[in-house]
């Protein structure tokens, strides 16, 4: 595997501004009738870390480049976009959506994202935003009748596919890896933070997401994901070259891992694993990388096909191939609802339960 795939893009990702950061941070202090000791002073900063972990760390990134960006906007037009101006907001919001010149034209998911990022930094300090004013929410809903498209979808991985994509990869440390990373992927049903967020123990780390427990019919992951805690059980296949246990262990052995990330950096001669967690990216660009390689969807151009494929395409795969019930393919994701579960779902008898029928038509 060349060592590119250790590496991350050439063009860093836009970094929020260190000071805007910083103001969000310090939203959280003492009152001010309150003098400062050490005893409050530590609660302060317990305070800002519980803070730092209600959201994700790539929401949070997200959410400073949202307020970073609306931040410039209002500079080049002379404006200040504190204190919060639901008018102002409201023209923030149409330009995003049919900007002039040469800037993109966002999707409406993204202006929504982008609203919740200012609704963020507006709380950060201390200045909460109504996304309810009518000069904010009815801009929004000509937004959303105008442009709105049903969600594009990254194509779902199939057992014959995730079959094809393991076998094109090599004998080695980072064949080792990113086999196990694919099929418990795959056969977990597992987030790309999920994956990647994984320890060898309960509390080995502090960023953990999750740890591992090997049994003797399959592994137990505990998962701290998005809905909260849930634990996932991932079976032993049926045979070793796609048994997603069967790889796992075999990484674990060959990488001497028996603490701390699972899935880790590997050195540049490929002959250990270091102790550096991977990043969620590289089960990205692992899954289109494999996805090529295995020549899925040769019918198409190789851009469209590049494009077709993402880190969701495992989810997507699970819930596409189980021919089990519905109820445990919406525990194995974690979704609230069954209709969550069947956006993911890519092929399915639509019409098992025929309503009409059972109406008496």
């Amino acid at each position: 595997m060349p060592e590119t795939s250790e590496k991350s893009p050439s063009k860093p990702p836009e970094r929020p501004n260190p000071h805007e950061e910083d103001e969000g941070r310090e939203a959280i202090a003492l009152p001010s009738h309150l003098a400062g000791s050490g005893t409050l002073d530590r609660l302060v900063e317990t305070a800002r870390d519980y803070a730092r972990q209600a959201a994700s760390e790539n929401t949070l990134k997200a959410y400073a480049n949202d307020w970073s960006h609306f931040t410039r906007w209002c500079r080049m037009r002379g404006a200040e976009p504190l204190p919060p101006s639901p008018e102002l907001i409201g023209l923030y919001i149409a330009d995003l959506a049919a900007p002039g010149g040469k800037a993109p034209t966002l999707s409406v998911s993204t202006i929504e994202r982008r609203l919740s990022g200012l609704s963020w930094g507006y709380a950060q300090r201390g200045q909460p935003l109504d996304r309810k004013d009518r000069h904010i929410a009815s801009v929004l809903a000509g937004i959303r009748r105008r442009h709105a498209r049903p969600p594009a979808q990254k194509e779902a991985i199939l057992a014959e596919d995730i079959r094809a994509m393991v076998a094109i990869l090599p004998q080695d440390l980072w064949g080792l890896r990113d086999r196990a990373i694919l099929l418990l992927g795959y056969a977990g049903g597992l987030r790309r933070s999920e994956i990647v967020g994984l320890d060898a123990h309960k509390d080995d780390t502090p960023d953990s997401r999750g740890w591992i427990e090997l049994l003797p019919g399959g592994a137990v992951l505990t998962l701290n994901s998005k809905t909260g805690w849930r634990q996932v059980e991932v079976g032993r296949g049926s045979s070793d070259q796609t048994c997603p246990v069967h790889a796992l262990t075999q990484w674990l052995d060959f990488a001497k891992i028996d603490f701390g990330p699972v899935f880790t950096r590997i050195s540049r001669d490929g002959r250990r694993a270091l102790e550096s967690r991977l990043s969620d990216k590289h089960v990205a660009r692992l899954v289109k990388r494999a996805a090529m390689s295995a020549g899925l969807r040769p019918d198409l151009p190789e851009a469209e096909r590049v494009a077709l494929f993402s880190g969701h395409s495992l989810r997507a795969g699970l819930a596409s191939s189980a021919e089990v019930d519905e109820r445990y393919v919406q525990k194995q994701l974690g979704h609230a609802s069954a209709e969550m579960t069947r956006r993911y779902q890519r092929r399915r008898d639509r019409f098992r339960v025929n309503l009409t029928k059972a109406a008496g038509l």
